[in-house]
């Protein structure tokens, strides 16, 4: 893009028929010269590379990511179960909810350890999830800046959707994840876009990254 300013390209626009540049440029000019500075300042916050747009990523895909990840500083923070003394314990033991099974807390374990792993721009996969969301709800099929109003339009709070993940962590963009690439959700996950984008609402996106908020929805419809 900038070759081709240099090149003349938007001045050839701006002369007149008869070949001399006018004093004044054009309402066209001027609305194509912003475009074409609005585009670069686009590209340059794209997150891609020159390869090709960043290819979509599964749920299961994504999944197995974590499975198999060093997620050992995530597993520090967290804390399964709770240690119960005395008449505590006992009373846990009779009237409280029943024991998980051994299979499951491991799968247990691994869902509060996500919660805790914060939103990295330099792990593909964090960013190939933040891709496939936007390019599902949106059906956009191009990459989209790693910061702007575009996430504000999702749900967001800001233009980086990683300040909407401390509470949750990438387990809120994990549920939001399975809720676009499911396709008995997705036309679901599209119908509460498409309203949160109508003028007649008084917020301005009902959808957000935060987990709670995706199962209300599905409890709801």
């Amino acid at each position: 893009i900038s070759v081709l300013k240099q090149n003349g390209l938007l001045q050839a626009l701006a002369e007149g028929a008869n070949g001399c540049t006018e004093a004044d440029p054009s309402e066209e000019v001027l609305r194509a010269q912003e475009e074409w500075e609005a585009v670069e300042n686009l590209q340059s916050g794209i997150v891609g590379t020159s390869a090709g747009p960043v290819p979509l990523i599964a749920f299961n895909e994504a999944l197995q990511y974590f499975q198999t990840a060093d997620l050992s500083e995530c597993r520090k923070k967290i804390q399964p179960t709770v240690q119960r003394r005395g008449l505590s314990a006992v009373a846990h033991f009779f009237f409280g909810p029943p024991r998980l099974h051994q299979q499951l807390q491991g799968e247990r374990d691994l869902a509060l350890a996500i919660a805790q792993c914060g939103l990295d721009n330099n792990e593909s996969v964090h960013m190939r999830i933040l891709q496939t969301i936007y390019k599902k709800l949106t059906g956009s099929r191009f990459d989209c800046p790693r910061y702007g109003a575009h996430w504000e339009e999702l749900g967001f709070q800001g233009m980086d959707p990683g300040t909407d993940l401390r509470g949750t962590g990438l387990l809120g963009l994990m549920q939001i994840l399975y809720f676009v690439m499911d396709s008995r959700t997705l036309p679901l996950a599209r119908d509460v876009f498409k309203l949160s984008q109508h003028e007649s609402q008084a917020c301005p996106s009902l959808f957000n990254s935060d987990a709670e908020l995706v199962f209300i929805y599905l409890f709801i419809y």
